[in-house]
């Protein structure tokens, strides 16, 4: 079986989890923009990861799009974002980015990331000024909008290598 690990990385916690997964299978690491459709549909196994954005996963539409071309292949797809998993917001995000036909094809993972606002980049940076300056404004503040306050200027990165294991488990199976 022929695995890829191809992954999309604004602030490096996608790229830290598509190396460790890439390590543990011993399968071909590349970033999106170094990969075409025509070279994915010469693997077994293919695994995306990229980061979540406002409950879009980066990049994700290399798959999404191209589906057809990869039918007969085995497609993982994983996102990692800043916040804990939550089963309904898990399930936004997965009818947010995949139709009810592409999640029976698609194996979907949250790995949970970090946030380091250094590494943004200028858009990402404006856009979370205006997030910081809302959430502010606001009377009442639910706890991840509290969290998202605290850790604002602190880079925090909460990646762990073992919250790769069920995909490695579902690669191996």
């Amino acid at each position: 079986m022929k695995t890829i690990v191809v992954y999309k990385s604004k602030s490096g916690f996608s790229k830290k989890y598509a190396s460790w997964i890439a390590n543990e299978l011993s399968a071909d690491l590349f970033e999106h923009s170094n990969i075409t459709i025509k070279e994915l549909e010469s693997y077994d196994t293919i695994i995306y990861g990229g980061g979540l954005y406002a409950s879009g996963i980066n990049g994700v539409k290399l798959i999404t799009k191209n589906l057809h071309r990869l039918e007969d292949k085995r497609i993982v797809v994983f996102a990692s974002g800043a916040s804990p998993p939550r089963k309904d917001d898990l399930e936004k995000v997965e009818n947010n980015n995949f139709t009810k036909e592409q999640q029976k094809k698609i194996h979907f993972f949250y790995l949970r990331g970090g946030f380091d606002y250094n590494k943004l980049t200028p858009i990402d940076k404006l856009l979370m000024k205006l997030l910081k300056w809302r959430l502010k404004t606001k009377a009442t503040l639910t706890p991840d909008e509290k969290g998202m306050l605290a850790l604002y200027n602190i880079p925090t990165d909460f990646t762990k290598r073992k919250n790769i294991e069920e995909i490695i488990l579902l690669v191996n199976s």
